[in-house]
């Protein structure tokens, strides 16, 4: 009867780490924590490509994770500048290097981007009916915000692709449009 015990036990243990492996690669990513919005110095928040800034008093979600990556991740295409003075802010984290906008490169959510492991790789963007190749040269901070350091704008939600002016061209998105449009991507 011991013996017996013990196997069933043995068993219900194996299928619950089991179910928990599965449950892991399937987790929903969670926030946390927040950031409270700070009013930014007078001109200091760069409002380029409709960027937001903070406010005072308000809360901002952040995130260390990102949904998990699929041969489709759903994700949401935000417009960034990544030249000199434009809302992007600082030098690329991939190279330290400003880009042109009409070169297709993007910045990811701080789980996507993965402490740099995506740098100067390229992802497959699509939408609109139509694919662009662009190089992952910047992280979009889920982490941060609200400070100097970030533009004193809000941090990044967890499914962001941040991307020049170039991706939006290649996928065809009317002038008008650019700013916000879901899609999906895969590395490439």
């Amino acid at each position: 009867m011991e013996s017996f015990k013990l196997k069933a036990s043995l068993i219900l243990v194996a299928i619950l780490l089991f179910a928990d492996c599965l449950n892991v690669e399937g987790q929903i990513c969670r926030p946390s924590g927040t950031i409270r919005g700070k009013n930014p110095p007078p001109g200091k928040c760069n409002q380029d490509n409709d960027s937001d800034c903070c406010k005072e008093g308000q809360l901002y979600t952040k995130y260390k994770c990102s949904p998990p990556v699929s041969s489709h991740t759903k994700a949401y295409l935000t417009l960034n500048g990544f030249e000199k003075k434009e809302d992007g802010g600082a030098p690329s984290e991939c190279d330290n290097h400003y880009h042109s906008d009409d070169t297709p490169v993007v910045a990811l959510s701080t789980g996507w981007y993965n402490k740099g492991s995506r740098c100067l790789n390229n992802i497959t963007i699509t939408a609109n009916g139509r694919s662009v190749v662009a190089m992952v040269v910047d992280e979009c901070d889920s982490t941060m915000g609200c400070d100097s350091d970030h533009d004193y704008q809000p941090p990044c939600r967890n499914n962001i692709v941040d991307a020049s002016r170039a991706v939006w061209k290649a996928l065809g998105v009317p002038h008008g449009q650019w700013g916000g449009l879901d899609i999906t991507w895969t590395d490439a």
